[in-house]
């Protein structure tokens, strides 16, 4: 009897071990941290690394939000401290590099960035690197003939020559989604150079475009983005109703006859409702 209780003893010490070991596993168990960055240069305007944080948890891709970075400019065999900064809820960051002098190119002109998490109880650390060369596109709008172009230079900032045989692509700006200008792919000519008609009737309001000349996540220089501002559009009207007082307006904008009849009704009601208690207190006194 003895032994048979000593022997259940045992397999109960067993079995708590093994579920303790179990759950501690499971609570030190992390998960591998994906990091994707993107230089992006907009022509004189913002410069910035865009990162996107993910993790396969549970066999499912989720986007990492609230992970603390820290962006170095690596040269050489040093790493250099530029900045730190913090995915949003969809495990995204933009972080803003206020001068291209604030980082130093290696001795072939291109940069080098490190992005790394250093990890946390529940996700491994993790680290991304990039490397680019400092680009620029000079655009402009040219009209020959009656005709409208688009032209655009791709030049290397750092030895001031065009760059040849890469791939830009015109597009003009839109609500939702930009629409591509001629085709979708113009390679650059020996000097560095591409020229892209413009069709007539593109509506605008006030006859006003906006288009974008863009080298899009080019390994070798990242994405450059340049803005050619024309008034060679169709002059459309603005229609839109959104600083107008509607029904599908936000709340600051509701219409006014929503905001006093409804407002009349519960005044009239409630001084209905005090009048009824005053008349019922003085019916109530006038018997006493």
């Amino acid at each position: 009897m003895k032994n048979q209780f000593t022997i259940h003893h045992f397999f109960l010490v067993l079995l708590s071990l093994l579920l303790y070991t179990s759950s501690f596993a499971q609570k030190v168990k992390q998960n591998k941290v994906r990091l994707k960055v993107q230089y992006v240069k907009i022509v004189d305007g913002e410069i910035y690394f865009d990162i996107k944080a993910t993790a396969k948890i549970k066999k499912k891709n989720v986007r990492v939000s609230d992970i603390n970075l820290t962006i170095y400019n690596k040269l050489n065999d040093e790493k250099i401290k530029i900045g730190k900064t913090t995915t949003n809820k969809n495990g995204e960051s933009k972080f803003i590099l206020k001068n291209l002098n604030l980082i130093q190119p290696d001795s072939t002109n291109t940069y080098s960035i490190l992005i790394s998490f250093k990890g946390n109880n529940t996700l491994k650390k993790a680290s991304k690197s990039i490397r680019f060369k400092n680009a620029n596109i000079i655009a402009k709008l040219v009209t020959k003939d009656s005709i409208n172009y688009i032209i655009a230079k791709l030049i290397d900032e750092s030895t001031n020559t065009p760059i040849s045989g890469v791939s830009l692509g015109v597009r003009l700006q839109r609500l939702f989604k930009p629409l591509i200008i001629g085709k979708e792919f113009n390679n650059t000519d020996k000097n560095g150079t591409i020229i892209v008609p413009i069709e007539k009737g593109l509506p605008g309001v006030d006859g006003n475009l906006i288009f974008e000349v863009v080298l899009n996540e080019s390994e070798e220089f990242g994405t450059i983005i340049a803005m050619v501002e024309a008034p060679i559009g169709t002059p459309i009207v603005d229609e839109s109703s959104f600083d107008e007082r509607t029904m599908w307006s936000p709340r600051n904008k509701t219409p006014l006859f929503l905001l006093i009849f409804p407002n009349l009704l519960i005044f009239g009601i409630w001084g209905l409702i005090i009048y009824l208690i005053t008349n019922l207190f003085k019916i109530s006194k006038s018997k006493i």
